[in-house]
């Protein structure tokens, strides 16, 4: 190799490091996230909203005049479910950011029994973080299945998907809402064993 063409990889080499170093690393490039509303406050504006608005866009009832079936009945009403659905979709993802509180300091529950106050809540979600995670990315699954009903305006598939949003939900209610409810309701399903038959 000439000089000349020595001269001329060092200097290519030297740029190349250059741009690569005035590139931000992975790690350097993580959004600030700043989450001012709390676990409540996503679930009372964002999810609870838009799984009704999934919920409620199909049925089935009967009547003395006959079957009634609800479902979008235009380009426009799928349209509006298809905005509700993306904005549950994200809203999993709104759980899932670091730093959001499952409530204000003040605030405690509107059920006590039944339901655990905020910080047992937020203990249990500290204790488990990646328990709490799995749960909420199986929200957003279910939820990718009922966008895929809406873009193919197929109202048996998002029928079936709404099912599976509610039991998503469940699962995570029972878990960091109301364990202590879910217990009692399990103990209480439990079969009952027969009497002692033996003579004393």
């Amino acid at each position: 190799m000439g000089l000349r063409s020595l001269l001329l990889v060092c200097i290519s080499a030297l740029l190349a490091g250059a741009c690569s170093s005035g590139q931000p690393s992975a790690a350097q490039a993580q959004p600030a996230y700043r989450p001012t509303a709390t676990i409540k406050d996503i679930m009372d504006s964002v999810i609870d909203p838009n799984a009704d608005a999934v919920w409620e866009s199909v049925a089935t009832t009967v009547d003395a005049t006959g079957i009634h079936e609800k479902y979008p009945q235009n380009d426009e009403e799928w349209k509006t479910l298809r905005r509700n659905t993306i904005t549950l979709l994200e809203g999993s993802n709104l759980l899932q950011i670091p730093g959001r509180l499952v409530a204000k300091p003040h605030e405690k529950s509107e059920n006590p029994g039944i339901e655990l106050e905020p910080e047992e809540m937020q203990r249990l979600i500290d204790q488990d973080k990646e328990s709490f995670y799995k749960l909420a990315n199986a929200l957003h699954d279910t939820v990718m299945v009922t966008l895929k009903a809406i873009e193919a305006k197929d109202k048996e598939a998002l029928l079936e998907s709404g099912t599976a949003i509610d039991q998503a939900c469940e699962n995570c209610h029972v878990k960091y809402w109301y364990p202590n409810e879910a217990q009692t309701q399990a103990e209480q399903r439990q079969p009952v064993p027969p009497p002692n038959s033996e003579k004393k």
